[in-house]
């Protein structure tokens, strides 16, 4: 096992997964609402990529002038409200510029996008992970290009249940042309024809659910099958079955879990797409392992 590829891929990683809170506050919206555009405390998202590439927390927040709040006051409220859907507050003097209208005070330094480590520790043990499996291959290029907007997908449907067209589309697509050029590559334990199968056969195997029952899959998901399709199908039939196989058995423990702890009866929706994004990872592992 290569030291140095797996102190590359940690790196990646971190650097990749250190920028997933922010993405994933922008993109936590109820269907047909704009994203957010300002961070918790109502200051502008700034930075490369119209703001959406950038640390978890806000700059702005500690540069801001301090507001005392008034006793009792919790100045952390309204965070996953309409912030970034209103218009500034008019006549803003310098501390208030930016902030929009019934937006809370910033509170004392840098106010985080979406708290914890939970993704960026997920997209370096993913990374690492898939590295050690792959080894020096060339389709572990795209398992480390694609991983980081997997979590991030992930940590999004976890918050609303949701799966965005411009995280899930992409992602197919870049499944796609990021595997076909590492066929083009000596060394590569895959088969891109198998992959664009692969791809097909899960996609639609979940639209065909997604007819049955609209209420109990939804259409993300059929979009996000599309991607974990090709990359399953990368390895073969075999890695396929089991990666979409494993997807429905994590979310069925899961469901059986909250239903032990009465935190979930048997009509409860739960967000499926990181339970399908871990299955895929498992049966990624398992191919590149035997590949």
């Amino acid at each position: 096992m290569d030291a140095a590829l797996l102190a590359l891929a940690a790196v990646w990683g971190a650097v990749t997964g250190l920028l997933i809170p922010r993405a994933a506050y922008r993109f936590a919206v109820e269907p047909e609402e704009p994203w957010r555009t300002a961070c918790p405390a109502g200051h502008p998202c700034t930075g490369p990529v119209r703001g959406w590439l950038g640390p978890a927390r806000c700059a702005l927040c500690a540069a801001a002038p301090e507001t005392p709040a008034a006793p009792g006051t919790d100045t952390t409220a309204g965070a996953d409200t309409a912030v970034g859907r209103s218009a500034a507050v008019p006549g803003a003097g310098p501390a208030e510029a930016g902030r929009v209208a019934g937006a809370p005070a910033p509170a004392p330094g840098p106010v985080a996008y979406a708290p914890g480590v939970l993704a960026p520790v997920v997209t370096v043990v993913a990374c690492v992970a898939l590295a050690a499996a792959t080894g020096a291959r060339p389709e572990l290029i795209g398992w480390l290009a694609l991983t980081p907007v997997a979590v991030l997908l992930a940590a999004v449907d976890r918050r609303v249940h949701r799966l965005p067209d411009p995280l899930t589309l992409p992602l197919a697509a870049a499944a796609v042309l990021l595997l076909g050029g590492a066929a083009l590559l000596p060394g590569h334990a895959g088969s891109w024809t198998s992959g664009l199968l692969g791809g097909l056969a899960l996609g639609g195997f979940y639209f065909l659910l997604f007819l049955i029952n609209p209420n109990g899959m939804g259409f993300g998901d059929v979009k996000l099958a599309l991607a974990l399709g090709v990359a399953l199908g990368w390895y073969g039939w075999t890695v396929l079955f089991v990666g979409g196989f494993a997807g429905f058995l994590f979310g069925a423990l899961y469901g059986l879990a909250l239903m032990l702890l009465r935190r979930a009866g048997r009509r409860t929706g739960i967000p499926f797409g990181p339970f399908m994004i871990g299955g895929a990872l498992t049966g990624l592992l398992l191919g590149a392992l035997a590949g």
